[in-house]
This record gives structure tokens, sequence and C-alpha cells, in this order.
């Protein structure tokens, strides 16, 4: 017998699609499961999902600016510590220079995001160059330091007691989005080769969130080859290709780069807008009752926020509606854009985050009024 929740209904006023010929004068909200993969409804109602006048209380929208991160950390265990959970941690680092020690993570895989700057990681498996834009995904366990060319800042996106794996592309093949063949790996070269030493190097291992360190007599990054499917793997955002629909906006969950077992990162980039004269410009109006979501803003104008720069970060809780700003809804029904100019790291997370102490001095506690009218925003 077929499962009831599987057979949609349809009541009163409603288009015929999700998020395209929506009836006239009305604004859709999505209420769906599971991170935009499981069931969901659509609703369509008179008013903006988002247009409170006031809201209190600890679940509201919040943003903060780590362009105001301003002290160097030499390692990436001195990283400041912005949104975390049991399953995932999620910090920003400041290197000014290159490392003087080695650092291993015992408590899972680590994923850079390098925001600005350029250098090089040698890791047990070799020598791997790195610029801007650049995901760099390094598993548990993996011994590694960075030498700066310039000053680099970045996210560390820590997957706890788990390991990150690309996501199932469906009937799109395993070759959309972005080919696994532009993945790049570290290479034993010369480069590798010539930082063999037989000076004290020191590795600071993290397990349980505390640090030991061990101190050897040489550089243990002292491999002459090695065979095998696990691996660093770097991927530029420039290499992705992203799904898209001209008919019809695609959910957050079509731009999926990474998995783990209890978080997902996806990346926005730039893509040609929607031309069907009833497709959704914007980001729909949603709750998504499963998972926290966060975003980093890397570049460009994010086209459904207002006065957001890059280096900063929003975080919408579970259990509201959330969805673009009031300006950005309006410009987007109006736009001649042909294509949108964003770049954006995002992580939706299934257990509730929460914020850094350190986070909370850089955060815009404004944020929650951006989506009032004018008048009510600015008292």
């Amino acid at each position: 017998m077929k499962n009831w929740l599987s057979m949609p209904r349809v009541e009163g006023t409603a288009s015929r699609q999700a998020h395209a010929d929506l009836p006239e004068g009305t604004y859709e909200r999505e209420l769906g499961k599971e991170g935009f993969f499981g069931p969901a409804t659509h609703m369509h109602h008179r008013h903006p999902p988002t247009g409170w006048i006031g809201f209190e209380g600890p679940l509201k929208p919040r943003a903060f600016d780590t362009t105001h991160i301003d002290r160097a950390q030499p390692s990436p265990w001195d990283a400041t510590l912005l949104l975390s959970n049991a399953s995932v941690r999620f910090r920003h680092w400041n290197a000014a220079g290159s490392m003087d020690h080695l650092v291993r993570n015992g408590d899972g895989d680590e994923l850079l995001f390098v925001h600005a700057g350029a250098g090089a990681l040698f890791c047990d498996y070799g020598h791997l160059p790195f610029g801007e834009g650049d995901y760099i995904l390094i598993p548990r366990g993996t011994m590694w330091r960075v030498e700066c060319v310039e000053p680099v800042t970045a996210l560390l996106i820590e997957a706890t007691n788990d390991s990150y794996r690309l996501p199932e592309k469906g009937l799109v093949g395993r070759h959309a989005i972005f080919d696994p063949a532009v993945l790049e790996a570290p290479k034993i070269d010369e480069a590798f080769l010539a930082q063999q030493d037989e000076t004290e190097w020191r590795v600071r291992v993290k397990r349980g969130q505390q640090i030991s360190t061990m101190i050897y007599p040489f550089n243990p990054l002292d491999a002459v080859g090695w065979h095998g499917n696990l691996m660093p793997a770097r991927l530029n955002w420039r290499d992705i290709r992203p799904l898209m629909s001209h008919r019809y906006h695609l959910p957050p969950s079509a731009h999926t780069t990474f998995l783990a077992n209890r978080h997902v990162v996806c990346t926005f980039v730039p893509r040609p807008m929607e031309s069907d004269p009833g497709a959704l410009k914007v980001p729909f109006f949603h709750n998504n009752d499963d998972y926290d979501e966060v975003i980093f803003y890397h570049r460009g104008a994010f086209f459904s926020r207002d006065n957001i720069h890059p280096g900063m970060i929003t975080m919408h809780p579970c259990g509201f509606p959330h969805g673009p700003h009031p300006k950005a809804f309006a410009a987007g029904a109006k736009s001649a854009k042909k294509e949108t100019d964003e770049v954006a790291v995002m992580i939706d997370t299934r257990d509730a985050l929460e914020v850094g102490p350190l986070a909370e001095a850089i955060e815009w506690p404004g944020y929650v009024r951006s989506w009032m009218p004018r008048q009510e925003a600015a008292e």
C-alpha cells in the first residue's frame, strides 16, 4: 500500500508546480523536511512570511562579520571558533605566515576553504599548492602544515568523528557539478623532498578538543611514495559547474559539494538567472525545520541579501520562516540581470549550533530587523 505521505494534495488557490506561476499577489513558503531532500508542502500567503515587526528570544537569525577578526593565529588550533555542535566545528583562521610546526586532527576530517591568500600544504602525502577559492579536504589523522606565499584567511569546517564524501548525483551522473577528475592530490615532488630534514619538529595533535605535542628529531613528513585511495584533495569553486534550470529555481541541495552524516556543505557560484517569466528568480521563502543554515559570503553580491559583504556569515536556526530580504525580493522580480554574481559556502547542520563567545563580539545585532519595513527596522 502506498504511503499516504507520498501522495500530494492541493487545497484552495495554489500553483500547479513549486516555485513557478504563483497565484497573483501571493508569496510562496516551502515547509520541507530533510534539508530539501524530504517531503514538502508549498503554502501561498497574502503577506511575506518574513514580515515580522518584532522578534524576541534566542531563535532569531544572526549575522557575524569575520573581517573584524584581525589577530594573527599561527596555528589552526588557535583559530576562532564561530559555531559548533557535537558533529561539526566551524572556525576562522588568519595565518599571517608559515607554520613552524605540524598538526594532526584526531577528532575528524578537516575541510579548509581559502577565503584569501595563497600558499602550499605540506602533509603526509606530499606538496599541494593552493590559492583563493580552494577547498582542501584533509582526512582525519593526516599530519600537515601550511607555508604562506601571502597571508591566508580560511574557514575550517571540521566533521567531528566523521568523514566527508561526495554527494550522489543521481540522474545527472557522476560527472555533473564537478567531475571528480578535477580534484587535485598532493605530490611527492622536488618541493616536498627538499623540506625533509633532520631538525627537530613538533606535531600538535588535537583529540577530544585537547592538544598534545609530539616531538621528533627529524621531519616526520619523510615519505618517498604511497599508493591508495585515501588522500587530501583540492577543489576550486571555479571548477564547479552548477546545475540550473531556466524554468525553475533549484533548491540549495542542488549545489551540494561535500556531505557528512550530520551536515552538508554547498557552494553557490555564478550561474544564469531563470529566464521563464513564471519562474522565481530569488530564493523562495522556506522553513528548513530539520537543519540550521549557515552561509559564508566569499565574493560578489549575494542577490537575496542586503548589507552583506564578503567575509560575513549568516546563521538561520531551524524553526522559523526565512528567505530574501524585501528589497532583494522586489529587485529580483524586476531584474533584467542575466547571471548571478555571488560565491558563497553554505553549511546545513542537522543538530542545533551554538555560537562561540568570540563570535558574539563580531555580531551584527541589527540583522533580525533587516526583514522589517524600513520604519520598524530603524527603531
